[in-house]
């Protein structure tokens, strides 16, 4: 292994020690992805769901290689559903909030952006974080300052789709609270503002946008991998070097944003340094 390689590798293990919880530095490694059962809907005597009720604990963070909660990601609802149906989309929205609330103890409340619902986070380092784990669990997230922004749309069912979003944010919201201390925190903060000093944090474009531009309608470029522990293992170095990706399966999906990466330079050089030290570390 050459200087400049290793040198890599341990610059690559410290951010990701920075980022993930202190139950998972010594163990991210080895962490298979290995789901717990889904927990049932439980209803107060209203006949409302009683969302700060159901969990008792919570599987692995995806970020740190356990089970994406979607398989397949879960976005907001495009403009013309949400037009379609107005009236249906209020009742999610609201039954969102209320949801999110009750599990994470955070403020939320309907976003003006159609399609999503805001949260208010202690600090923009929280929303940031959240950011990164939540769309490795493979739910879509934005976040701007203290705000986190989750996915809403009309065709949500309560016991799929709602609870999904409900779900990811208490699952997150429990490890950055429960889980990581006041001094991991600030280094989460002095490691989001070194990366922000390198480039722009590359989230996926909207689908509407690059869909009036001609751009097709994803704002994710796929990579398929030759195993799920590959996957794992570049999805967590491309998001440390300040590229948002999750994974599907086997496939690696890394962000497209021809606004904030034009021709995909960015996110292309962090696919190709971590794909370089996976080699080296016998991954791929």
């Amino acid at each position: 292994m050459q200087v400049d390689d290793r040198r890599e590798l341990e610059e690559l293990d410290l951010r990701l020690r920075t980022l993930l919880p202190g139950t998972y530095q010594d163990s991210y490694e080895a962490l298979e992805p290995k789901p717990m059962r889904s927990a049932g809907l439980k209803f107060d005597p209203d006949g409302k769901v009683a969302w700060d009720q159901i969990w008792g604990s919570f599987c692995d963070l995806a970020m740190a290689g356990g089970p994406p909660h979607k398989g397949k990601l879960l976005e907001p609802g495009t403009s013309e559903a949400i037009d379609a149906a107005p009236d249906r989309h209020e009742e999610v929205v609201d039954e969102l909030c209320r949801g999110i609330t009750m599990a994470s103890e955070l403020p939320a409340q309907p976003s003006p952006m159609p399609g999503w619902v805001s949260v208010d986070c202690y600090s923009e380092t929280m929303a940031s974080w959240l950011l990164r784990a939540i769309v490795m669990e493979n739910v879509s997230a934005r976040s701007e300052g203290r705000e986190l922004r989750l996915p809403a749309a009309p065709d949500f069912r309560l016991d799929k789709e709602i609870k999904n979003v409900v779900t990811v944010i208490a699952k997150t919201t429990h490890y950055w609270m429960g889980h990581m201390s006041r001094a991991q925190k600030s280094a989460i903060a002095e490691l989001f503002a070194k990366l922000a000093g390198s480039s722009p944090l590359i989230e996926p474009a909207d689908r509407e946008v690059l869909a009036r531009r001609g751009l097709g309608e994803g704002g994710w470029t796929g990579i398929d991998c030759q195993s799920v522990k590959a996957a794992v293992w570049m999805m967590r170095g491309i998001v440390v070097n300040n590229v948002l990706a999750r994974r599907e399966a086997k496939t690696l999906l890394v962000a497209n944003n021809p606004g904030t990466d034009p021709n995909g330079v960015i996110a292309a050089r962090a696919v190709m340094l971590i794909h370089r030290l996976a080699a080296i570390r016998g991954v791929v």
